[in-house]
């Protein structure tokens, strides 16, 4: 069965259980709206993914969706069309994201450092740009990013779909994916074999720093307000805890983009969940949290015993070879 077995699974049990706590849970309006709400999480969690892979994490990712959607927000009322702030402001978090990776790989300063770093500035910018007031979108097209509908669906969940079908690809039908991997699973073993380690680490950053920035959009887009605290909760605990609890490896070389989607779908549904059964907010950080100790120490266990089968291996075939040796003789 496919790795992502168990996990959803998992996600099948929490919605069958939340749908007979709640039957409004089960409403196709209160999916759509899961949907929607996990799409900001989702597009976070896909770029996590990418970095997790390399054994790295991207700390700037909520700070990332402030800045870019309070960028956008700038620009279009300085009279720029919509859909050229968009793209200029999906720019701006892929510059911050390769600066990520340059830092990582040139200066040799430790990936937590790094995003930690520039996600103060990233979190500073906005402020400064708007003097921490918010800024409200007077061009309408632009709330067709969050807002709109495609065959009755909403426009981010399909752009999101959209993304894990080309990541997907990417990831499992490339080159660069198969060195994406080699990077996370043995990175002086990827050096020697010939893995431009510079361009693996700037591309992952790169990515998430994109899809942070397609996030932003979504968000200012849904609000029509360039608010400087956007995407500064939870999001970066839930991306994390998506990409985690999805199968995707804190020490990078294993996981893949689907099940760190089902684990989106799993935070979504339980947020979601909670603030239908009137649960206090305190309670989901509380509730993720957990999520995110039983995932990070069931990927311990299981490098582990995997680590221990390998052993095992080579011991057992140690073991028979002098056997056919002597027997030969």
């Amino acid at each position: 069965m496919p790795d992502e077995t168990g996990i959803f699974l998992v996600l099948l049990v929490v919605l069958v259980a939340l749908s007979i706590l709640s039957p409004t849970f089960a409403t196709v309006s209160n999916g759509l709206s899961l949907l929607l709400n996990g799409a900001v999480i989702a597009f976070l969690a896909l770029g996590q993914t990418f970095v997790l892979l390399t054994g790295g994490i991207d700390l700037s990712t909520g700070a990332n969706v402030a800045m870019t959607g309070v960028l956008a927000a700038v620009l279009m009322a300085a009279g720029i069309p919509w859909l050229f702030a968009a793209v200029l402001a999906v720019g701006a978090g892929l510059v911050l994201g390769v600066i990520n990776g340059l830092l990582i790989h040139y200066v040799k300063v430790p990936p937590f450092i790094v995003t930690f770093s520039t996600q103060g500035i990233a979190i500073a910018v906005p402020l400064i740009i708007t003097g921490a007031n918010s800024i409200s979108v007077r061009q309408p097209g632009f709330s067709w990013i969050g807002q709109g509908r495609m065959a009755g669906i909403p426009l981010p969940v399909v752009m999101l779909v959209v993304a894990v079908v080309v990541t997907t690809w990417f990831l499992t039908r490339t080159r660069w994916g198969v060195h994406i991997y080699a990077t996370g699973g043995n990175r002086p073993a990827a050096r020697l074999a010939g893995v431009n380690l510079a361009a693996m680490t700037v591309l992952v950053y790169a990515v998430s720093g994109v899809c942070g920035g397609i996030a932003g959009l979504i968000a200012t887009s849904r609000l029509m307000v360039g608010f400087p605290a956007t995407g500064l909760g939870n999001e970066l605990f839930f991306s994390i805890a998506a990409a985690v609890v999805g199968g995707v490896s804190l020490f990078g070389g294993t996981g893949a983009v689907p099940g760190a989607m089902i684990g989106a779908v799993l935070i979504a549904a339980v947020s979601n969940g909670m603030n239908v059964l009137n649960v206090s907010s305190y309670w989901q950080s509380l509730v993720i949290g957990a999520i995110i100790l039983l995932g990070v120490s069931f990927d311990t266990y299981r490098r582990g015993l995997s680590g221990r089968s390998v052993l095992s291996a080579l011991t057992s075939t140690s073991g028979q070879t002098p056997k056919k040796e002597t027997s030969a003789v």
